[in-house]
């Protein structure tokens, strides 16, 4: 089956009061436990860009390390999650409550199919 990745922009949280964290907290991981039993979840979670302790790098294709942070001119992903489902309408459904429960707007995109990789 196809694999998407649902996500949203660093800083797309940002409008939620710090008091309603708990409760989108509970929400998405409501989610994240829907997809799990109905076997479509394969991977999520949420980046942090916040402390020092963030381990950071960048690769150069020279393979030169530079360690981070990534230039703010970047568009960063805040969090995701990767579902294996039949179809786009089935990733936008997941989309429409990963979207309610953080409530911020998802970005959904279709990984590219790879014979040698994917079944």
């Amino acid at each position: 089956m196809p694999k998407y990745l649902i996500s949203f922009e660093k800083g797309a949280m940002d409008h939620i009061p710090e008091e309603d964290f708990a409760d989108v907290g509970k929400a998405s991981h409501a989610v994240v436990q829907e997809a799990k039993d109905a076997g479509v979840f394969i991977f999520g979670g949420g980046l942090r860009y916040d402390d020092d302790d963030v381990e950071h790098a960048v690769v150069e294709i020279d393979g030169t390390i530079t360690d981070g942070p990534f230039p703010e001119s970047k568009e960063l992903i805040g969090g995701g999650m990767i579902v294996d489902v039949p179809t786009r309408e089935a990733a936008l459904e997941w989309a429409a409550k990963i979207a309610v429960a953080c409530r911020c707007a998802q970005d959904v995109r279709k990984f590219m199919f790879d014979p040698e990789q994917d079944d």
